[in-house]
């Protein structure tokens, strides 16, 4: 899971994560979180996701952090949004409205950045990363968000063994074990989505949970 790895799954743009359609749990439970309009939400490794769109529309100020420079672009030309480019350390960051990308390793993105949002959230990067980094990534997450912030994560789990990840298993009881000591937790919802998704069928898993947390920054 080098970034080469994901520098080229975007360069032959082989982005089976990237969601066509905005994500059902966030159109769900996203108003659950209660949050002001002009509310500042950190998405990380955001890729080139409609879900922030959505979250725009919702009146927020987006914040997201990518490491890949062409899903940044893709998104801003996905979408047909103007956008100023800047270099702010050793990040690019990609600026237009209510949009605000920072396109590089979410380990050393600067903590000033994130300092003011008070959600956010996370689909496509606790499931980005195999076991062996997973822990390290949600300690990154905890570091980069104040205390009090609030935030939908979104997780897949299934019998690992039957398929290599990315996106990867991510279990109840892992998110309960790793994630517990930085935020409360509360599962809003766990169901089968096997049927949606036709890459696993293809692959003979089993079975295939989609499950939505609310966490708050302890």
């Amino acid at each position: 899971m080098e970034p080469g790895f994901w520098h080229e799954k975007w360069q032959q743009q082989q982005i089976g994560f990237h969601q066509q359609d905005i994500n059902p749990f966030l159109v769900k439970y996203w108003q659950q979180l209660a949050l002001p309009a002009d509310t500042q939400v950190f998405v990380p490794l955001c890729g080139k996701s409609l879900d922030m769109c959505f979250l725009a529309e919702q009146g927020h100020q987006v914040i997201g952090c990518e490491l890949n420079e062409l899903a940044v672009q893709q998104f801003f030309s996905d979408n047909q949004l103007e956008m100023t480019q800047t270099a702010v350390g050793e990040h690019q960051h990609y600026q237009t409205e209510q949009i605000s990308l920072y396109q590089g390793d979410i380990f050393t993105l600067p903590k000033a950045i994130t300092q003011d949002v008070t959600a956010f959230y996370d689909r496509a990067a606790l499931i980005a990363w195999p076991e062996s980094m997973r822990a390290q990534y949600a300690k990154q997450l905890a570091s980069l968000l104040p205390s009090g912030c609030v935030g939908l994560l979104v997780t897949l789990d299934y019998p690992q063994e039957s398929l290599i990840g990315p996106p990867f298993a991510v279990s109840p009881t892992w998110v309960e074990q790793h994630l517990s000591e930085d935020f409360d937790i509360e599962v809003l919802a766990s169901q089968d989505v096997l049927a949606e998704n036709p890459r696993f069928i293809k692959k003979a898993v089993p079975w295939l949970n989609e499950a939505a947390y609310l966490l708050k920054r302890k």
